[in-house]
């Protein structure tokens, strides 16, 4: 059965060809895969620096790579994709990842590992937006926030059980069969999506110049600037946790997994948490995530000695950024206009900016010697800063006499 799917917010929703359980299923799953590999290589970092003779810093490289893979793949690809269908394109992408972890695992050196990860990064963005655009046009208007953090809770339970499961397996058996692995789920989640998805049709009257003339919306690039920003703290500190555990806390090695899937609890708190109030509230799901999340990690330093305390943290700062994934999510699908492939695929190029900035500034501080808790304070001042921008956007917003979200402004 062919259905034809209705934008984000379209009176009627989309019928999947077997079942809204079992597309929902596979597109959550493809999302754990995506971000297993994402996550995963922060959590084996240590195996991945010395089997590359690298130090943890230059390790964290190859991170930084593949997040800029990401912010590039994001938008060029949905611009190159622009008369494709979703489910074309998720096709398309899901084999493009498969096959890019396959090229990240034989690659020999250092630099040509950073190479692929970069490639590898390059479908993540297109992934993301285009799964939670599918999610949200088979609900109704009002439950887009449940299906858009129903899709993204599978990067949440790719933290949860993902990432510690690529952890023990890089232990034990090196981070190359980590990524083999991970290259097999995501050849799974193109069988999935080729079954259970429902075909739309292609829109050939489209073109890569409407798509970039529609993102000329300062709501919408403010939306973009809020997430680049404010996202970014939670990755100075994920980034390293495990040395912080190894380093500071002193826990035991078989510990740190233990705070690994208390960490991805939170992102999983958060992403149905978040859903929930954006349904209610949008604006106010993205100010509390916002706050919430800069007053949780000025309690990171103060807990660093403390595996009671640090674990709570552990469980906070995930669970409050994580929360303000549905609502930008949302408010893009509320302002895109005709570029809604394009913004939500932007969505996840801006997450993955602020996931080079959080560890970039995270090996900053760390080589300037200014100690493991002072990832807590700048992963503070970046949450602040996005809450800034956000508060901008309310208040152009507002001065235009416009107070509730209904559309495009620009």
């Amino acid at each position: 059965m062919t259905q034809t799917m209705s934008p984000p917010g379209g009176a009627l929703p989309v019928a999947a060809p077997h079942g809204t359980k079992a597309a929902f299923f596979i597109l959550t799953f493809g999302t754990f895969v995506v971000g297993t590999g994402e996550f995963g290589i922060m959590g084996m970092l240590p195996e991945f620096a010395v089997s590359l003779g690298l130090s943890p810093s230059d390790a964290g490289h190859a991170i930084t790579a593949y997040a800029l893979g990401v912010v590039v793949g994001a938008p060029l690809i949905t611009i190159l994709g622009a008369r494709l269908s979703r489910r074309e394109l998720l096709l398309i992408l899901f084999l493009m990842f498969g096959l890019s972890n396959i090229l990240s695992v034989v690659m020999p050196t250092p630099g040509l590992v950073e190479i692929a990860r970069f490639i590898t990064g390059l479908p993540h963005g297109a992934l993301m937006g285009i799964s939670a655009l599918v999610g949200a046009s088979m609900v109704e208007r009002a439950r887009r926030g449940w299906a858009v953090g129903r899709i993204l809770s599978g990067i949440a339970i790719s933290t949860l059980l993902g990432a510690p499961f690529s952890t023990f397996a890089a232990d034990h058996f090196g981070w190359r069969v980590a990524y083999l692995i991970i290259a097999a789920l995501g050849f799974v989640t193109f069988a999935g999506i080729w079954r259970y998805i429902p075909a739309d049709t292609p829109n050939r009257a489209n073109s890569p110049l409407r798509e970039v003339r529609a993102l000329a919306n300062t709501q919408l690039l403010l939306t973009l600037l809020t997430a680049a920003i404010g996202f970014g703290g939670m990755f100075a500190i994920y980034t390293y946790l495990t040395s912080v555990l190894q380093n500071v806390t002193h826990v035991p090695e078989w510990r740190i997994m233990i705070y690994m899937v208390v960490c991805g609890a939170g992102m999983l708190i958060g992403a149905n948490a978040g859903a929930w109030l954006t349904d209610r509230n949008l604006d106010l799901a993205a100010l509390v995530a916002l706050a919430g999340s800069a007053a949780v990690m000025l309690v990171f330093p103060m807990v660093l000695h403390n595996e009671a305390g640090l674990m709570l943290d552990v469980l906070l700062v995930p669970a409050f950024v994580n929360a303000l994934g549905p609502a930008l999510q949302t408010r893009l699908m509320d302002f895109a206009g005709d570029a809604q492939t394009l913004a939500a695929s932007l969505n996840h190029s801006a997450f993955n900016v602020a996931n080079a900035l959080g560890a970039s500034m995270g090996s900053f501080l760390l080589a300037n010697r200014f100690g493991y808790g002072s990832l807590g304070v700048g992963g503070a001042m970046l949450s602040a800063g996005g809450l800034a921008v956000y508060l901008v956007a309310l208040g152009v917003l507002r001065s235009r006499g416009m107070t509730e979200v209904r559309g495009p402004i620009d």
